[in-house]
């Protein structure tokens, strides 16, 4: 679940197990993949990288009505910020294009830890009990992902509510020959017991590490499975004393719980893979006694600080709470901005970056509000090339399509995406005077189409103005700016209008109604510093609601 790693075996290790440098430990005979089992099922028509093979896999399924997937959660103490945000929000990109573009029916399990040291810590400081602490932060998460449209899981199980399960899990593993427990009370997983089959994700198992003198562990490469209960702690009755649980066992247990002994997918940010996830696997299959249990781990990289090799987190006090960023950009740009790269690449955040997410995503709008004009006959242009747009359309579908289905590679579905816009907007060239010919709207219509499904499909809503079932207060807004861009379309189409007369005439009546346009251009500057946006077309206007993080007023505060 998604915490700090810690320093037992961080530090040198966990970046030559990820491919990135020296470290301790040693080598696990064999190299990786080699023992991986082909699931049987579901081909979704997807490749993903898998990082027990480190290689491009199909992605099989056991079943497209179910297809099992198991997301670490938060540990629930503290704000959650942009480096948890980005995590969950591309996974959740991913998990709508499986259902949404491959037919998949994802069944998700995302585990609560809510009890652990830094709940405990943070709860004595505040003086309130750890589990008030760990229910306040877990509703606060909660909004913070609805706030992002991160789609929630099929359930939310808590570690707090499945003590008893738990204990069972442990059990089991100590009954397979796996597990041992101590006088002092604590119960460690026996590592060596695993072999050589330990390191399937990160090809190291951990070297010597010095333990405290008291240290009750046989080896001290061993993990804790139940810790025993310190003073003054919130603790549970087990058949090795009070104590509660240790970290790894937590997800181990609920995913077993729902899913039983196979696993379809398995979700993380990438400092999960070691000890973490390495460790579930483990657990689970001793417990199972299964040759494979999860059958695909997906990573995401890290968030980063731009200019700074080191990622967004609380420890190292460099990160932006979700609800702080989102008083500056809208949730729909920073999915964009997740988009623009892969969901396995270490990202920089910056607020330039986040401008050019959000100047992408107002350009795509401005075309599909073109678009329309242009179908609705409000704006004039050069004769369409339609067997060009309509073989770009056609071209568009496949790529994006082939994209996605290569590891997810949403950075080229949006570069196709802008493409089609691009050549789009090549054919809508603006003329004072609309020329004769047929028109071609049905070929925008299928193209504006095309592009809200795309964006709505990964979560990105392009609608002008979006309300709230039964929200009467924004429906009445709707027809107040109706009505008022209508009336300043009229007096601006008087002023404008000179009729039969002379030239002198003609001049004469646009300088005594040059006030009537001033008032109109006035109003319409100051329409736009409420986020309400006018365009004056050849014949009429239009008008859209802008996001409030998006108007004149609020630009200042990009720059910082």
């Amino acid at each position: 679940m998604l915490r700090k790693l810690g320093t037992r075996f961080g530090g040198q290790l966990l970046p030559a197990a990820l491919g990135l440098g020296p470290g301790l430990g040693r080598k696990v005979s064999g190299a990786r993949g080699q023992g991986w089992l082909q699931p049987a099922g579901h081909d979704t028509g997807v490749k993903v990288y898998n990082s027990l093979t480190r290689r491009k896999d199909p992605l099989i399924v056991g079943s497209a009505d179910a297809a099992s997937w198991y997301s670490c959660g938060p540990t629930v103490y503290d704000h959650a910020h942009l480096g948890h945000a980005c995590s969950y929000v591309r996974f959740d990109i991913i998990r709508r294009i499986l259902t949404r573009v491959f037919g998949c029916n994802i069944i998700m399990v995302m585990g609560i830890t809510d009890v652990d040291d830094k709940i405990i810590k943070r709860a004595n400081e505040m003086n309130i009990s750890p589990a008030s602490l760990a229910n306040l932060y877990e509703e606060d998460f909660k909004q913070d992902m609805a706030a992002l449209k991160v789609l929630p899981p099929t359930v939310y199980v808590r570690v707090t509510e499945n003590i008893p399960q738990i204990i069972s899990f442990i059990e089991g593993i100590i009954a397979n020959g796996h597990a041992y427990s101590t006088g002092k009370g604590n119960v460690y997983f026996d590592l060596q017991s695993r072999g050589d089959k330990y390191g399937k994700l990160v090809d190291v198992a951990p070297g010597p590490v010095a333990e405290p003198g008291d240290s009750d562990k046989r080896h001290s490469s061993d993990f804790a499975l139940w810790k025993a209960a310190k003073p003054q702690e919130m603790f549970w009755a087990s058949p090795w004393g009070n104590g509660r649980p240790g970290w790894h066992i937590e997800c181990s247990t609920i995913s077993s719980l729902v899913f039983g002994s196979q696993l379809d997918i398995h979700s993380g940010g990438i400092d999960l893979a070691f000890p973490h996830h390495e460790n579930e696997i483990a657990q689970c299959e001793v417990f199972h006694q299964c040759k494979q249990w999860g059958n695909y781990f997906l990573h995401s990289g890290h968030l980063h600080v731009k200019g700074k090799e080191e990622k967004m987190s609380k420890s190292l006090k460099n990160y932006i709470t979700i609800k702080d960023f989102l008083k500056t950009f809208s949730p729909d740009v920073f999915r964009l901005f997740c988009m623009r790269s892969s969901y396995r690449s270490a990202v920089d955040y910056s607020s330039s970056s986040m401008l050019e997410a959000k100047h992408l995503l107002l350009a795509t709008a401005a075309f599909v509000q073109d678009a329309r004009a242009y179908m609705k006959g409000q704006l004039a242009c050069s004769p369409i090339r339609e067997d060009v747009l309509w073989e770009r359309l056609s071209h568009t579908k496949a790529a994006v399509k082939a994209a996605l289905a290569d590891d997810f590679d949403t950075p080229g579905a949006v570069d196709a995406i802008m493409d089609l816009i691009h050549h789009g907007n090549r054919q809508l060239q603006v003329v004072a005077k609309e020329p004769g010919g047929p028109r071609s709207p049905a070929v925008f219509g299928s193209i504006v189409s095309y592009i809200e499904q795309f964006f709505e499909t990964v979560g990105i809503s392009l609608a002008d103005r979006q309300f709230v079932s039964g929200d009467s207060s924004l429906a009445t807004l709707h027809s107040v700016v109706e009505e008022l861009v209508r009336f300043r379309l009229k007096v601006r189409q008087f002023a404008l209008a000179t009729g039969e007369a002379s030239r002198e005439a003609r001049r004469q009546q646009l300088l005594e109604r040059q006030p009537l346009l001033e008032a109109c251009d006035t109003l319409r500057q100051d329409l736009a510093a409420h986020g309400i946006r006018v365009k004056d077309r050849s014949s009429t206007s239009t008008w859209e609601l802008l996001d409030q993080r998006e108007t004149p007023t609020n630009r200042g505060a990009e720059d910082t």
